[in-house]
């Protein structure tokens, strides 16, 4: 992948076949995975950026598997995934690639972690606080998802709510 890392999903929150496939070896180098573990600790390793989709991750490992990257082992209804010796060697041979797209994962974790604290508005000391804040937070979600393609002068009533309410917060 030309310059991964620069400016880290330019093209959004996915990515290329190539590149999923060497995250899933290289995760799989830590440990044999189910597919949804898989899609798990993506998510788990950006804060919740990244989360592929099934239809991802599945044809990943059946290519991965019919490549001789890795094995299979079914396991009642699930299959449990290890990487193979030709996949050790492929992931080594890739090794700064696969390494740029984990830390970038990370990276944009750590961010996201910060911006969901920014936006809650509350820090760990603040008890039940933040399940208040959460609660209103959600509930104001809500509401505007169901006023979204109001008129312009609803959209106006709704900016000066809001601008009221950032103002109050920010008096005390």
């Amino acid at each position: 992948m030309a310059g991964f890392g620069a400016g880290d999903f330019p093209g959004g929150r996915k990515l290329d076949a190539i590149d999923i496939q060497l995250v899933i070896l290289a995760l799989l180098a830590e440990r044999p995975a189910h597919g949804y573990e898989l899609i798990k600790t993506l998510e788990e390793r950006s804060g919740g950026f990244y989360s592929p989709s099934p239809g991802v991750i599945y044809p990943a490992l059946t290519y991965l598997h019919d490549i001789g990257y890795a094995s299979v082992e079914q396991q009642g209804t699930r299959k449990l995934y290890s990487i193979t010796a030709e996949g050790q060697a492929h992931l080594a041979a890739n090794k700064t690639t696969a390494e740029a797209i984990l830390d970038t994962l990370s990276r944009i974790g750590g961010r996201m972690d910060q911006v969901r604290e920014a936006f809650a508005g509350v820090g760990e000391a603040d008890g039940g606080a933040s399940d208040e804040v959460h609660r209103a937070r959600h509930e104001l979600k809500h509401a505007l998802r169901r006023k979204h393609g109001s008129g312009p002068e609803e959209a106006k009533r709704i900016a000066a709510i809001l601008d009221r309410a950032t103002a109050e917060i920010l008096a005390k």
